[in-house]
C-alpha cells in the first residue's frame, strides 16, 4: 500500500508539465543572461581556484566540492543507468540538454542565495527560504519551502543514497544490506555531528579524488572501445528524437527520464546548490552564481557522460517500456535497473574489477552526497527553528536522517528512487516559482560584476546601489556590513568594561 502511494505521488508530481515547466526557465535564464554559460566559461574556471576562506565562511573551492558532494552522486552511477532503462539511450542526450540550459537556473538561484544570505551561528546561511523571504517578501511561501526541502533531504532523499550504497556492495561482496546501512549510518553520524566546517573540509577532500579515479577507469574503456564512439554517439542522437527504430515507441520516457535523472544529477533549479554556494566567502554575489553554474557541468558532461559511456560501449543495459513493462532490449537478465548496469560494464572489460570498484565509487559518491543532504536540511532547520530550541531541533534532525539513510539501504530500490523523486519534484516547482520572480536582483549582479570587469577591477558588490532591499550583507558595499559588526562588538565590550 504505503508503495503504491509513493509511485502514485511520484507520477502526479513528474508530470509533463514540470518538465515543459523546467525546460522553459532554463531557456528564459539562458537568454535573459545572454547564455552565460558560454560567455563566461573562462571566468568560471578562474573563479573556481581563487578565494579564500574566512573565520565566517568556506572558501569558493569548499562550497563548489560541497555542491559537487551533493551533485556528484548516485544520480551520476545509477541514475544514468536507470535513465537508460526506462528512456533508453536518448535519455543521455536529454540529460546533456537540461544540463546545458540548467545553468543559467543554477547561476541565478546561487547568486541569490549570495545576496541575500545572513550570518547565523558564526558562518553564512542562505539558500531559497531566505531569498523567497527577503527578496519576496513571503514568509509562508518561505516556510513551506524550508519544510519541503527538511522533509526531503532529511527523509526522502537519503535513502537512495544508503540503497545505492547497499546495493553495490551487496552485488560485489554479497554483504547484507542491514550490515552495511548499519557502517553507513556510524560513519556518517560522526561527521554530520562534527558540524558544517567538517563536511566541508571532507568534501574538500574526497570529492576531487573520488571523481578523478572514476574518470581514469571511465577512460580506459574509452580507449578501449575508441572506434565506437561514433556509432555510441549515434545511437544516443537517434534514440533522442525516436530516429532508432526499436526505441521509435519510447521517445516521450527518453525526454522525461533525461530530463528527472539530468535534474537529478545537475540539481540546477532545485534550490540544493543554492544552500552551500551561500556560505562562501567572496566579494561579489556573481561570483559564486558562476562557480556554481560550471559545477553542473563538471558533474554532467565528464561523470554522467563517462558512467554513459562506460554502459553503451558495453551494451550492459536493459532497455524497458515502462507503459507497459515489456523489455525492450534485455542484455542483463535479472539484473535490477541502476548502479548493477555500471558494475557490469567495468567487469565486462576488467574482470574481477568492476562490481567491487563501483561500489566504493557508489559508497564515497553517496557518502558525501549525504553530507551535502544534511548541511542543506540543517540550513532551513536553522531558518524555521530560532533560539534556544536549535540545538535540540539539529540532533533530532542528525538520528532523523540516520534513520532514513538505514530505511532506503534496506528497501526496494523502485521505492527509493520515487520517494526521492517525491522530494525533488516538491522542491523544483516551489524554487522555480520563486526565482523565476527573482530574477532581476540576479540580472542586476551580472550586469554590475561585467561592468567591474571591463574597467580591469576584482568585482565588489553594493546592494544600496541598486535599491536592493533586505541584501543586509552587501549593504554599503562588501565588508562594510561586517566592519559594522566588528566596531558594534567592540563597542558592546566597551560599555561592559565602563559598566564594571
Amino acid at each position: 500500500m504505503f508503495e503504491q502511494i509513493v509511485h502514485t505521488v511520484n507520477g502526479w508530481l513528474w508530470s509533463p508539465v514540470l518538465v515543459g515547466f523546467i525546460v522553459l526557465c532554463g531557456f528564459y535564464f539562458s537568454f535573459r543572461t545572454r547564455f552565460m554559460q558560454i560567455r563566461h566559461i573562462k571566468e568560471m574556471v578562474k573563479l573556481v581556484t581563487s578565494g579564500k576562506a574566512s573565520d565566517v565562511g568556506v572558501s569558493p573551492f569548499q562550497a563548489l566540492m560541497m555542491s559537487l558532494s551533493g551533485r556528484i552522486g548516485v544520480g551520476n552511477i545509477a541514475g544514468t543507468a536507470t535513465g537508460i532503462a526506462y528512456g533508453g539511450p536518448g535519455a543521455v542526450f536529454w540529460m546533456w540538454f537540461i544540463t546545458f540550459i540548467g545553468a543559467a537556473s543554477a547561476y541565478v538561484e546561487s547568486t541569490l542565495a549570495q545576496i541575500y544570505k545572513e550570518k547565523q551561528d558564526d558562518g553564512y546561511r542562505g539558500g531559497p527560504a531566505f531569498y523567497i523571504e527577503k527578496g519576496l517578501g513571503w514568509k509562508w511561501f518561505a516556510m513551506i519551502f524550508a519544510s519541503a526541502t527538511l522533509i526531503a533531504m532529511a527523509f526522502l532523499l537519503p535513502g537512495v543514497q544508503g540503497n545505492a550504497i547497499a546495493d553495490g556492495f551487496h552485488n560485489a561482496f554479497g554483504i547484507d544490506k542491514k550490515i552495511t546501512g548499519l557502517i553507513v549510518v556510524a560513519l556518517i553520524g560522526f561527521t554530520i555531528f562534527g558540524g558544517v566546517k567538517r563536511i566541508a573540509r571532507v568534501a574538500e577532500l574526497i570529492v576531487p579524488i573520488m571523481a578523478i579515479g572514476y574518470l581514469l577507469i571511465a577512460l580506459i574503456i574509452v580507449g578501449i572501445n575508441f572506434g565506437n564512439i561514433p556509432e555510441v554517439f549515434r545511437l544516443i542522437f537517434e534514440s533522442a528524437f525516436g530516429a532508432q527504430g526499436m526505441f521509435g515507441g519510447i521517445i516521450g520516457s527518453a525526454i522525461m527520464w533525461g530530463v528527472k535523472r539530468g535534474l537529478y544529477a545537475n540539481e540546477a533549479g532545485q534550490g540544493t546548490g543554492a544552500h552551500p554556494a551561500a556560505a562562501a566567502e567572496v566579494s561579489h554575489p556573481a561570483k559564486q552564481g558562476l562557480v556554481q553554474a560550471f559545477s553542473i557541468y563538471l558533474d554532467v558532461f565528464l561523470v554522467v557522460t563517462a558512467t554513459a559511456m562506460m554502459i553503451l560501449f558495453t551494451s550492459q543495459y536493459n532497455v524497458i517500456d515502462e507503459k507497459n513493462g515489456k523489455t525492450i532490449i534485455e542484455n542483463l537478465p535479472g539484473v535490477e535497473p541502476g548502479a548493477g548496469y555500471t558494475q557490469a560494464a567495468v567487469d565486462s572489460l576488467l574482470p574481477g574489477f568492476g562490481a567491487g570498484f563501483i561500489a566504493i565509487a557508489l559508497f564515497f559518491f553517496a557518502f558525501t552526497t549525504i553530507y551535502a543532504f544534511y548541511y542543506i536540511a540543517e540550513t532551513n532547520l536553522a531558518y524555521l527553528v530560532r533560539g534556544k530550541f536549535r540545538g535540540i531541533a539539529f540532533v533530532v534532525l542528525k538520528l532523523v536522517l540516520l534513520g532514513s539513510t538505514f530505511y532506503g539501504a534496506i528497501r526496494a530500490a523502485t521505492t527509493a528512487w520515487a520517494m526521492g523523486d517525491i522530494g525533488l519534484g516538491i522542491m523544483v516547482w516551489l524554487n522555480l516559482i520563486a526565482i523565476v520572480l527573482l530574477f532581476k536582483p540576479a540580472a542586476i549582479a551580472l550586469k554590475d560584476y561585467e561592468e567591474q570587469l571591463k574597467e580591469g577591477k576584482d568585482p565588489e558588490f553594493n546592494s544600496s546601489k541598486y535599491g536592493i532591499k533586505n541584501a543586509d550583507f552587501w549593504a554599503n558595499g562588501y565588508g562594510k556590513s561586517k566592519s559594522t559588526e566588528n566596531e558594534n562588538e567592540k563597542e558592546k565590550e566597551k560599555e561592559k568594561v565602563d559598566i564594571t
